[in-house]
C-alpha cells in the first residue's frame, strides 16, 4: 500500500503500460515483491499535488480498509516547499497520520526529503527540510517505521536522475529509490545501480537560456497555481485504488 504525492505516484517516470500511465518508484518496488509471492497485491493512492491534510483526510481511512501488511508514506514536501510553512508543524500532521497507520499493525515505510542544495531554485528551503527530516526521524522511531533517507543518496544531487521540471524524479531517481525502499526493508533484489551518460557541456548562455524556458514552461504556471488556490492533483484519481498484481506489462523485468 502506498499513499502520499506525486513522489509516490510517479510523476516524471511515464509508462505507457502502466495504470495512469506513470510508473515510479512504488510501482518498481512493488514489481520486485511480486516475485516473492503469488498472491501479492499492491494498492497505491497517492496523488500529485495533495498537501498532508489531504492526504490525512482522502488516503488514511481508505488505505486502512484493505488492511496492508506495508504501508509506505511520503507525505509533508508539498507543503514544506511552500513559502511561510513551518516544518514542525508540518511534521506534528505527519506524526498523527502515522499513529493512525500504525495502529493497524502494518510495517510502515517513511522518507526523509531530497538534499535541495544543488538546485538554486530551492537552495532556499534546504534548512526547511532539514527541519523536517529530523522530526521524521524521530517519528518514524516514535512509531517504529523504517527510514529511507533521500537526503544521504547521492545520486539524487545528480541533475541526470531529475525530470525537465526539477522538481520531480525521471525514470532514473525512481529506480533509484526503489532500490533503496528495498535495500530499507533488506529485501534482495538486483536492481542495479544506475550510471546514466555525462550531461554535454553546455556554455553559460546555453545554460541561462535552459533556465529561462524552465522558469516559462514549469515554475510560472506552479506560481500561478498556487495564486489561484489550485492544485495540479485536482480531478486526478488513484491509480491503483484496489490491490492488484504488480509485474510488468510488455516490457517485462525492472529496468529503468
Amino acid at each position: 500500500m502506498a499513499i502520499g504525492d506525486s513522489f509516490t505516484e510517479g510523476v516524471g517516470d511515464p509508462d505507457a503500460d502502466s495504470p495512469g500511465g506513470l510508473r515510479g518508484w512504488a510501482d518498481r518496488f512493488a514489481e520486485v515483491l511480486s516475485a516473492y509471492d503469488d498472491e501479492f497485491a499492491y494498492a497505491n493512492l497517492a496523488v500529485r499535488g495533495k498537501l498532508i491534510r489531504q492526504i490525512a483526510e482522502e488516503q488514511v481511512d481508505a488505505a486502512l480498509d484493505l488492511r496492508p501488511d506495508l504501508i509506505s508514506v511520503c507525505a509533508g514536501g508539498n507543503d514544506v516547499i511552500r513559502p511561510g510553512t513551518d516544518p514542525d508543524e508540518v511534521a506534528a500532521k505527519l506524526d498523527r497520520v502515522i499513529e493512525r497507520l500504525g495502529a493497524s499493525g502494518a510495517t510502515i515505510l517513511l522518507f526523509t526529503g531530497v538534499d535541495t542544495a544543488f538546485q538554486p531554485v530551492f537552495r532556499t528551503i534546504r534548512g526547511k527540510v532539514a527541519i523536517f527530516n529530523e522530526n521524521v526521524r524521530k517519528v518514524a522511531k516514535r512509531h517504529d517505521c523504517v527510514v529511507v533517507d533521500q537526503w544521504a543518496l547521492e545520486e539524487l544531487q545528480d541533475s541526470r536522475f531529475w525530470a525537465g521540471d526539477r522538481l520531480h524524479l525521471n525514470a532514473l531517481g525512481h529506480h533509484t529509490i526503489a532500490r533503496a525502499a528495498l535495500e530499507a526493508l533488506n529485501v534482495p533484489h538486483d536492481l542495479t545501480p544506475l550510471d546514466p551518460p555525462p550531461v554535454p557541456l553546455r556554455t553559460w548562455r546555453q545554460a541561462r537560456k535552459e533556465d529561462v524556458v524552465w522558469a516559462r514552461e514549469h515554475l510560472v504556471p506552479w506560481v500561478i497555481r498556487r495564486i489561484k488556490h489550485v492544485s495540479s492533483g485536482d480531478g486526478i484519481e488513484a491509480k491503483r485504488p484496489r490491490p492488484e498484481p504488480a509485474r510488468r506489462g510488455r516490457y517485462g523485468g525492472a529496468e529503468a
